[in-house]
């Protein structure tokens, strides 16, 4: 991490503030991971419900995006990022708070705006800071707040709900968040005055015909599709094929390789370029959904877990880095948003229509659906990454230079 001591004293500090922000976010969301499914149960829930009120913070993530994305650009990303705080912070409030389903989907489409916020806010201000020289580098380290996050709020989440009980747990919640504000009050916007700067055109939806971004969010879309069948239907997959293996190994692995991997690609990328290793990652997502598709023991499901956590550790920081140096800070926080509606659609439709599917084909072949997928993902990035096929293969095997980076 020597990268940061190249830094001036006022971006060093404003990084550091944020990634203590950024891990008080995912620990907060995180907490209620393992918890808020039991809660929603013992409140009288059947499993239908419980599915409901889940599945209900898509609502908020899809529909607030777009003008999270705006805002970030044409106000300030340090506003939008302490409305991520805020929805982590209240949300744990209202569910303690209330008995009743359906205002518990309300308040859980509530907390959905947080992720929409978090990464406009985070994710931009990370590669406002950062300089382009060594911006995957930098991108890469920060975005560990996720695994590490990951990793910490569900066990102090499912600590405390067991030798306590939910007040505690949704207190904990809250707390993280209001802790998370705190420190993100603290951070300087480097592009504060963006309404200053040369407009661009403020249309969200028209700047996905940019070639920029549209074949980034193509990728994404397949890449969520794949995704939402994972985290969907690994569980009922592996009770279906009756392997002996609990299936929070999978999980952990995936986090294990996660972090990992996060550590050297960013730098890697800054130097042999960022095409190569998004390629890698869809290569690597494409392995984990075969893995799945033929697996019949623990191991191969253990393996599949641990190469899909490579996948999903190189990815979003990877095209969050693409995006940066495609953009003006202007529209960075817009372009970002756009990639990102790829992969929340994909997530968010993989459930009710790979479920339908599934009931026809059984979940194994459903994997075998995911990875052609990601299959199908690598060749458009393959063919389409770039200004023509020759340009895009190039870049995406880091043979050659990426034509849309800004210089």
């Amino acid at each position: 991490m020597n990268v940061f001591q190249t830094l001036d004293p006022q971006p060093r500090r404003n990084l550091q503030i944020l990634f203590v922000a950024g891990l008080l976010f995912w620990s907060s969301l995180a907490s209620l991971l393992p918890t808020l499914p039991l809660y929603i149960s013992d409140i009288g829930g059947t499993p239908q419900q419980i599915g409901i009120v889940m599945g209900s913070f898509a609502i908020g993530l899809l529909t607030m995006r777009p003008w999270l994305a705006q805002l970030a650009d044409l106000r300030s990303r340090k506003l939008v990022l302490i409305m991520a705080l805020s929805a982590v912070a209240l949300a744990p409030l209202g569910y303690l708070m209330v008995k009743s389903l359906w205002l518990l989907t309300i308040i859980r489409a509530f907390h959905g705006i947080s992720i929409a916020a978090y990464s406009s806010g985070y994710t931009t201000l990370v590669a406002d800071i950062a300089p382009a020289k060594s911006r995957g580098e930098i991108i890469g380290y920060m975005s560990l707040v996720n695994p590490i996050g990951m990793a910490l709020g569900p066990a102090l989440g499912g600590y405390l709900q067991a030798s306590i009980g939910y007040t505690a747990l949704f207190l904990l919640s809250a707390g993280l968040g209001i802790l998370g504000i705190l420190f993100a009050s603290q951070v300087s916007n480097p592009v504060a005055d963006l309404h200053k700067l040369q407009a661009t055109d403020n249309r969200f939806w028209q700047l996905l015909c940019s070639p920029r971004i549209r074949t980034l969010a193509l990728v994404l879309l397949l890449v969520g599709l794949a995704f939402g069948t994972l985290s969907t239907f690994v569980p009922l997959y592996i009770k279906s094929v009756g392997a002996d293996f609990n299936v929070g190994l999978f999980y952990t692995a995936a986090a294990i390789a996660s972090f990992i991997i996060r550590i050297p690609t960013g730098r890697a990328s800054d130097r042999y370029g960022r095409g190569l290793f998004v390629t890698i990652s869809l290569i690597f997502y494409t392995v984990s959904m075969s893995l799945l598709w033929l697996a019949n023991g623990a191991t191969v499901f253990l393996i599949a877990g641990f190469v899909e956590g490579l996948g999903a550790g190189i990815l979003i920081p990877m095209v969050a880095t693409v995006v940066a140096d495609r953009t003006l800070p202007q529209e960075r926080g817009r372009m970002f948003g756009l990639c990102m509606v790829g992969f929340d659609v994909g997530i968010a439709i993989a459930g009710p229509v790979l479920g339908a599917i599934a009931q026809q084909v059984g979940y194994r072949h459903l994997f075998g659906l995911a990875a052609s997928l990601t299959a199908l993902a690598i060749v458009v990035f393959l063919t389409q990454s770039s200004k023509d096929i020759p340009h895009s293969l190039r870049f995406a095997l880091g043979k050659g230079r990426d034509v849309y980076a800004l210089r």
